[in-house]
Formats: structure tokens, C-alpha cells, sequence
């Protein structure tokens, strides 16, 4: 197809982040008129049948200003004071503008844990797929107020990749201050060239992204071309695009070229092995040249004799990091055993387990039900 971009005039479920950097006028909190503009263009795509989940930046920022601040802050503390006065002014703009267009809005603050527990992440689930039936715009931004370094997302490129996988979008739509993704830095290189479309799994769009972290935001292009393998997981294709072109998002719609085009080109993942690699692990198993091919080419479960080393403090049902004898990771999964009777049973026959332990709880140190292969 000469427009990959033709294949999005279908889809129907679409999450759109804005950053920091298209939110906030520098020094003067946040941009009204922005907000104004893109809850008009969401209003637009709503009246053609699409349904649209909003992730925002905006709150570091906003709170910045109100509190007179000119450089963002580095202490913990500071940046979450900043987010709890700023969240109220980010989601009065929104819900004010909304309202211009009878569109319900709904906050949801999340942090990494949320999603890392199964039952908050369940939760979460439930109640954004309950506001999209209902015709709710949801507005979901990181819980900065509360979030420490140990859950924070990081950026909410992250966070709106784990949004599209929560509800199966058919689309991330990543609005930032850049036409897209160049072949180099277009700030330094005049000639470098925007990349139109290519799968999200390309090794070569790596070194094009490269790195870089605004005043005000924590992503650059590199958090989201990750953002787009994630998204890819539940089978989203991602755009990462300007912002601050006026009819862009019409124009997405409509199947024009617009922004660079991240397609998956992997078999989609199911709601619980993205629910899965969305944890942070606890611990890492090292498995033996057998282990790895029972695993990867017959979807067998991990059972002890194919264990050749035990690392980390993990407990039993806690996510472990699987990697083969060279170190390659090759899977994730959820533990049977503690670190301690892991250690114990490693490398030995499923049947010596209740002798080593005194007690089987399960022939599988980890069931292929709970592991992810890479």
C-alpha cells in the first residue's frame, strides 16, 4: 500500500497523549489555547464514530507556575507538591472545555503499581472500558502526588502505551512538538529526513531516536518509539506526530500521511501477558540450552531441572526475569517458589521437589499459563 496511513481510517479506538512541552507556555503555566484546540479536535473524531482516551502531561508544569517556580525540581517531594496543585487546574481546563462540546469527563490518576497489581490493573481495566461505553472522555494522567521513584512510569509515553493496552486501542496517537521520527536530529542535522512508516520492531529506529529530555517533560524520542512496542503488544499502531499543526488529527483520520507510522508487526499479546511484562521483576532464573528450547518451541512450562542459577529476594507469584546461559532474557513469569526453595530445587527432577522442601506445591517452577516468552 503506497499510504499505510489509509488503514487507520477504520480503526475506532484511539489513545491520544500530549506532553508537557505543547501543554505549557514556558514561565506562564498551561497553554489554554492548546487545550482549547485539542478538546475541539477530539469533539471532531468523537462525531466520526471514533472513541478517544486522553493521556495529559501538564501537572508538574502547571504547578510550576502557580507556585512561581522557574526550573523544574529535583527533590521528590517538590516535583509531587507541584503535581497536586497543578492537577487541579490541568482538569478544570479540560472538563471546562468539554463541556463547550457535551463531553462528559472522567479523571483517572494511575501509578505503576496500579497496573503492576493484578486487581488494581483489573479495576482499571474495568472502569475505562465503563467510561467509553458510557461516552465518557477519560483524562488520565501519572499520579505524581503520590508516586515515589520506585513506581513512577517514568513518562507518559509509558504510561499511554500501557493506556492503549488497557483497553485494546486501535491506535496511540503521540502528539509532541516534532513532525515525527527522523532519520537523525533535526535540530542539529537540517537534512535529516522524517521516517513516513515502518514497523515498530525495526532495530534501526533505534539509533534515530536517540535520547533527549525537555525542560519540563522526562521523554524524548526514545521513550516513544518503546512507547510503540508496547503498544504494539495488544496489536496498536502508533503515530507519533506534531502537535501543533491545526488539522493534523483531522487529517490522521481522514488517512493522510501525517507524523511517522509505527505498525505492529507481531502476533498481539493477550491481556494477561501484557499485564505481565508490565510488571518490574524481583528476580532472575537462569536456564539451561534445553530449558530454552522446550520453552520456545513447544510453549512448555519452566520446571527445576532445567534451572541453572537463582538470583534476587523474590517471593512466591512475584515476576522473575528468565534468561539463557549467555544472559539473553527469553521470557518472564510468575514464580511457584520462593528464592530460597527455588535455590533448593534447582536443577533437580520435579519429583526430589517435596523431598528438598517438605512439602510440592507445583512440579512447575513456572507454569506456561504465567510466563511470557520473549
Amino acid at each position: 500500500m503506497k499510504n499505510p496511513h489509509q488503514q487507520l481510517v477504520n480503526t475506532k479506538r484511539w489513545v491520544i497523549k500530549i506532553g508537557s512541552a505543547l501543554l505549557t507556555r514556558v514561565g506562564e503555566g498551561l497553554d489554554l489555547d492548546r487545550i482549547r484546540w485539542l478538546t475541539g479536535e477530539i469533539a471532531y473524531l468523537r462525531s466520526q464514530g471514533k472513541e478517544i482516551v486522553l493521556v495529559t502531561s501538564g501537572s508538574v508544569a502547571a504547578g510550576m507556575q502557580q507556585l512561581g517556580w522557574k526550573e523544574r525540581p529535583h527533590a521528590l517531594h517538590q516535583l509531587q507538591a507541584a503535581a497536586s496543585v497543578g492537577q487541579m487546574g490541568l482538569i478544570q481546563a479540560y472538563a471546562s472545555e468539554c463541556k463547550k462540546h457535551d463531553i462528559h469527563t472522567a479523571q483517572i490518576l494511575l501509578t505503576h503499581s496500579d497496573l503492576s497489581d493484578r486487581g488494581r490493573y483489573l479495576n482499571a481495566r474495568s472502569a475505562l472500558h465503563s467510561l467509553l461505553e458510557l461516552n465518557v472522555l477519560p483524562v488520565v494522567n501519572e499520579n505524581d502526588t503520590i508516586a515515589t521513584e520506585e513506581i513512577r512510569f517514568g513518562d507518559n509515553d509509558t504510561l499511554a502505551a500501557m493506556t492503549a493496552n488497557l483497553v485494546e486501542a486501535d491506535v496511540l496517537v503521540i502528539l509532541t512538538d516534532q513532525d515525527g521520527l527522523f532519520d537523525s536530529d533535526p535540530r542539529l542535522n537540517p537534512g535529516a529526513k522524517m521516517i513516513a512508516a515502518s514497523a515498530a520492531s525495526n532495530p534501526a529506529l533505534d539509533a534515530m531516536a536517540g535520547e533527549g529530555v525537555g525542560d519540563l517533560g522526562r521523554g524524548g524520542m526514545a521513550t516513544k518509539l518503546l512507547a510503540a512496542r508496547r503498544a504494539a503488544r495488544s496489536g496498536a499502531a502508533t503515530v507519533i506526530m506534531s502537535g501543533k499543526e491545526a488539522d493534523n488529527l483531522r487529517h490522521l483520520a481522514a488517512g493522510i500521511a501525517v507524523g511517522t507510522l509505527l505498525w505492529p508487526d507481531n502476533e498481539p499479546m493477550t491481556a494477561r501477558q501484557q499485564w505481565l511484562l508490565g510488571h518490574n521483576p524481583k528476580g532472575k532464573i537462569t536456564l539451561d540450552d534445553g530449558a530454552v528450547h522446550v520453552i520456545r518451541q513447544q510453549g512448555r512450562s519452566i520446571l527445576p531441572v532445567g534451572v541453572t542459577q537463582v538470583e534476587g529476594d523474590f517471593t512466591r507469584g512475584e515476576l522473575v526475569v528468565c534468561t539463557d546461559m549467555a544472559g539473553n532474557e527469553i521470557a518472564r513469569g510468575l514464580v511457584n517458589y520462593n528464592a530460597d526453595e527455588a535455590n533448593k530445587i534447582k536443577g533437580r527432577a520435579s519429583s526430589e521437589i517435596e523431598s528438598r522442601l517438605g512439602y510440592l506445591d507445583a512440579p512447575e517452577l513456572i507454569h506456561r499459563d504465567n510466563l511470557v516468552v520473549l
